[in-house]
């Protein structure tokens, strides 16, 4: 299972104008997000303040990191970034002098 860095950024032409709208959107949004939080796929989670995007740390397979953020298209954006943690770099590094 693969540890993974991602922004996200939402896609503000699919931004409702009212605030009413805007707050039916995003709150199933956030409840995704802490149903994933609580599933233990989400390691960490939060938003750029002022702006309309933000990071995650998720756990799984490539093919599970793909699929979870399928849920959010098409309103956001996805950057995802495979993490290799310090035993894995210590593993590489020791592989150059094999």
């Amino acid at each position: 299972m693969g540890k993974y860095f991602m922004t996200w950024e939402i896609d503000t032409n699919k931004v409702p104008i009212s605030r009413e709208e805007r707050a039916a959107a995003w709150k199933p949004m956030i409840d995704m997000v802490k149903q994933g939080i609580q599933e233990g796929r989400i390691k960490e989670w939060g938003a750029f303040v002022g702006e309309m995007s933000g990071y995650s740390v998720a756990e799984g397979t490539e093919a599970e990191i793909g699929a979870f953020n399928q849920n959010w298209v098409p309103f956001v954006s996805f950057k995802v970034h495979p993490v290799a943690t310090v035993d894995d770099v210590e593993e590489m590094i020791d592989s150059l002098s094999a």
